[in-house]
C-alpha cells in the first residue's frame, strides 16, 4: 500500500480543515457576509471530500477489489469486504452528497444548511482519518 500517498492526502485535508476553521464565523449572519472567503470555505470543503473519495478508491485499488462503477460502488465493496464499517460509509456518502450540492449548486445553495453542515461535520474528517489510517496500517501488516 502507498502509505506516503495516503498520509499526503490526509495532510492536505488537515490543511483545508484548518483554513476552514480559521475563517468560519461563529454565526450564520457573519458567514453570509463573507463573500469570496465563503466561496473559499466551500472549495476547501469540496476538495477535502474529493481527497476522502480518492483515499477510498486507492484502498479499493491497493487491495485489488475490482474495477468499480463509481464512488458508491467502491464504498459498498469496501463495506462488503468489511474494510469500512457502515457508519464510515454513511459519513462518506453524506460528505459526497453535500460536495455534489456545493459543486453543482442545485437550485440555490441554502447558506444556512451549508453553514450548519460545515460547522457540525468538520470533525468527521479527523474521525475518518484515524479510522482509515488504522485500517491501512493493519492491512499493511497482513
Amino acid at each position: 500500500m502507498r502509505i506516503d500517498l495516503y498520509i499526503a492526502k490526509f495532510d492536505r485535508i488537515k490543511e483545508n480543515i484548518q483554513l476552514i476553521q480559521e475563517n468560519l464565523t461563529d454565526n450564520l449572519e457573519d458567514f453570509k457576509k463573507l463573500g469570496l472567503v465563503k466561496d473559499g470555505i466551500y472549495k476547501r470543503y469540496e476538495y477535502s471530500v474529493e481527497l476522502i473519495i480518492d483515499v477510498v478508491a486507492m484502498i479499493n485499488a491497493d487491495l485489488k477489489l475490482g474495477i468499480p462503477n463509481g464512488t458508491i460502488d467502491v464504498l459498498e465493496q469496501l463495506q462488503k469486504q468489511e474494510i469500512l464499517n457502515s457508519k464510515m460509509v454513511e459519513k462518506i456518502k453524506g460528505m459526497r452528497g453535500f460536495r455534489n450540492i456545493l459543486v453543482h449548486r442545485y437550485g440555490r445553495l441554502d447558506e444556512e444548511l451549508a453553514y450548519d453542515i460545515i460547522k457540525s461535520k468538520l470533525s468527521d474528517f479527523e474521525t475518518l482519518e484515524k479510522e482509515i489510517m488504522g485500517i491501512i496500517r493493519r492491512k499493511m501488516k497482513e
